[in-house]
């Protein structure tokens, strides 16, 4: 009894409660283990910190690439379509139209003889066109003898100031044109010649 007053004694003089020696050593283990949760839970959110920049960086990268597709696709749309307009200017569509096949007969050799008042000779080599079937180009060649004689009547009543440039001479194959078409009518009911054409025009 006496020793357990002693010490009492002792720790008063001494300044020391004994509270403070019992809390000292929990307060140690309470602050370390609160250093120890502070630096993982650090540690923790620095972690996420770095996965939800990379996570933004990724989120970046693909708007950038989608954009970037966007754009080349819009921009291939766009060259397309100046493609296609330069294209439909620089050429036109074909019309279709009913078309007929043209048949020609050309005369042998060349009609020679004087015009009218003068003394001067035209010399034509002729052929002859049409739309309608080779019946028409039959008939030509089966009378072209009496027809060749209708020609040089025809051209023998023509002036030579009538034949003078492209007006007269378009006027004397049209008048060629129904000479021979009234003396096939009268031959075989039918003319059916459409054109007639110079293969040769030599006024001399």
């Amino acid at each position: 009894m006496s020793d357990e007053y002693e010490y009492y004694q002792h720790q008063q003089k001494s300044g020391t409660s004994p509270l403070i020696i019992i809390l000292f050593p929990i307060i140690f283990v309470v602050g370390f283990i609160a250093g120890f949760y502070s630096h993982n839970l650090y540690s923790k959110f620095t972690f996420v910190g770095k996965i939800l920049e990379e996570s933004n960086a990724d989120v970046i990268e693909k708007e950038e690439l989608e954009a970037m597709i966007a754009r080349s696709i819009a921009e291939r749309a766009a060259e397309e379509e100046a493609n296609s307009s330069n294209s439909e200017s620089e050429s036109k569509q074909t019309p279709e139209e009913e078309t007929f096949e043209t048949l020609y007969y050309e005369f042998a050799g060349t009609f020679t003889t004087n015009l009218d008042n003068s003394r001067k000779m035209l010399q034509l080599g002729l052929a002859v066109s049409t739309q309608y079937d080779d019946t028409v180009m039959q008939n030509v060649e089966a009378h072209e003898l009496g027809l060749r004689s209708t020609i040089l009547e025809e051209i023998g009543n023509y002036t030579e100031e009538d034949i003078e440039g492209k007006v007269g001479r378009e006027m004397l194959a049209e008048a060629i044109k129904e000479a021979l078409n009234t003396e096939l009518e009268e031959l075989e009911g039918f003319g059916g010649i459409e054109k007639v054409h110079y293969t040769s025009f030599v006024l001399q």
